[in-house]
């Protein structure tokens, strides 16, 4: 059965049935953002010492989901250089308390969430950005390694896999970050040590639809999609979960073998 008769049956029918509500905004992106995107974007490129490698493995238009390993808070800024796409982050609410803090992150596409509130809010959120048609940025691991030393890359959490599944034919670039955390360091390092090598490697994607039709990923066909569909609630969530973990794992996997330590 061709792509299209997929999309308009058994996936399309699920894909209805558990596409997070996405949130409206009002106004998504700032012109500071788009003029230091534009402007600053190369100026930063050309100051820095970083590589960006596997760009041609980014979709020029269109909504990407780009998910990271973390490891430093100029993570996102490397990576929206780097992508030359216009990338829009979930951020802590603090960040937003303080002038410098809330005009680095307004001003770098980042969006407030309260995390207080759960999970939900923030798949809400940056489900209103692909609904937009705009690119997202997210780290699966859900915030910066802890750890002192390696490894950093820790647990993926199976937010990254929801919001592929409810935008089943948006790409989802994998993106391995090295050298970020001897730049700037959390609470280490009050400057950038600008001297420090940064390398960002921008992997081939895959979309959800791919990812549940092949073998070595979900491994349904369309049959199995409908029965999953016709189940009760309970069975349909156990079921669910369990896709949602094996992707979610398969991708912090293919972080790792790019390279995230």
């Amino acid at each position: 059965m061709g792509s299209e008769n997929i999309e308009n049956s058994a996936l399309k029918k699920l894909t209805k049935m558990i596409k997070i509500k996405p949130y409206n905004f009002k106004n998504l992106s700032t012109p500071i953002y788009s003029f230091l995107r534009l402007v600053l974007g190369q100026v930063f490129r050309s100051l820095f010492p970083a590589n960006f490698t596997g760009i041609n493995n980014i979709p020029k238009k269109g909504p990407v989901i780009f998910a990271s390993n973390h490891l430093s808070h100029v993570d996102p800024l490397f990576m929206i250089a780097g992508s030359r796409r216009k990338l829009h982050f979930l951020a802590k609410h603090e960040h937003f308390e303080r002038f410098l803090t809330r005009f680095v992150v307004s001003s770098t596409g980042q969006i407030k969430t309260v995390r207080e509130k759960g999970g939900g809010e923030a798949l809400s959120t940056a489900s209103g950005i692909l609904e937009r048609g705009k690119c997202m940025g997210i780290f699966p691991e859900g915030t910066r390694s802890r750890n002192t030393e390696p490894p950093f890359l820790g647990k993926g959490k199976t937010g990254i896999a929801r919001l592929a599944a409810s935008y089943p034919d948006v790409l989802i670039v994998p993106v391995v970050c090295e050298g970020t955390r001897d730049f700037m360091q959390p609470k280490a390092h009050k400057f950038p040590r600008f001297w420090k090598p940064v390398t960002f490697h921008f992997g081939k994607g895959i979309t959800w639809k791919e990812w549940i039709f092949h073998e070595k990923g979900g491994n349904l066909n369309e049959d199995e999609l409908n029965e999953l569909v016709n189940q009760s609630p309970e069975k349909q969530k156990q079921k669910l979960s369990g896709l949602y973990r094996r992707f979610t794992d398969q991708f912090m996997n293919t972080l790792k073998n790019m390279g995230a330590v």
